[in-house]
């Protein structure tokens, strides 16, 4: 039983990391719908919270460490990769870096909390060769914002929707209730109805 009971909290977090890891390489998996079904999971006991939290944190930063070292890797000609050119545009990427060159740091611990604009952050940061202690020191901050955010919506959200199962759980039982109780006073109005009809 100790076995299952490990296999099942396990599996759950490891299809947590991979989502957030295919996420970072472009498949449809986006990185904030990953946390709150974490925060989902976690409220309904399917993961334990502490292993769910540090496996999503790591996670995360293994992500953003690769699209940083993609950025590395191909530096500005990453506007014209077939792939990549859909993220970051010529004109997104001066932009950004115009922006990294003022306040590089303070970039990416606000810029990671826009949907959209993250990944596109970590390329730049790549492309421009910041310091990857640097880098990772500064999303490692920004990332226990992100998680706090998203996991703590999954987990309210989850929480709200067992209040209101329960809920209509609840009122299922009452209207049960009034359907029978009104259902057996017209039986028997509609009884004394007969007798007295028949009695005339």
């Amino acid at each position: 039983m100790e076995y299952i009971s490990l296999l099942s909290g396990q599996f759950p977090l490891i299809g947590l990391f991979l989502l957030l890891i295919l996420g970072a390489i472009g498949l449809p998996f986006p990185e904030d719908a990953t946390l709150i079904l974490c925060g989902y999971l976690i409220s309904h006991g399917v993961i334990p919270p502490f292993r769910a939290l540090i496996m999503v944190y790591a996670g995360l930063l293994i992500a953003d460490t690769i699209i940083y070292h993609i950025g590395k890797k191909y530096g500005r000609l990453i506007v014209t990769h077939r792939w990549f050119c859909r993220f970051l545009s010529p004109q997104k990427l001066q932009s950004l870096e115009k922006m990294f060159n003022r306040r590089g740091i303070l970039i990416i611990l606000f810029g990671r909390q826009v949907i959209g604009l993250r990944g596109q952050i970590f390329l730049v940061a790549g492309i421009m060769r910041m310091r990857y202690l640097k880098f990772i020191l500064t999303d490692a901050v920004s990332a226990l914002g992100t998680i706090t955010l998203m996991v703590g919506i999954g987990y309210a959200g989850g929480n709200s929707l067992e209040h209101i199962q329960k809920d209509m759980e609840s009122m299922a039982h009452w209207v049960i209730v009034i359907a029978l109780t009104v259902v057996t006073i017209y039986l028997i109005i509609k009884y004394f109805r007969s007798r007295r009809e028949l009695s005339h």
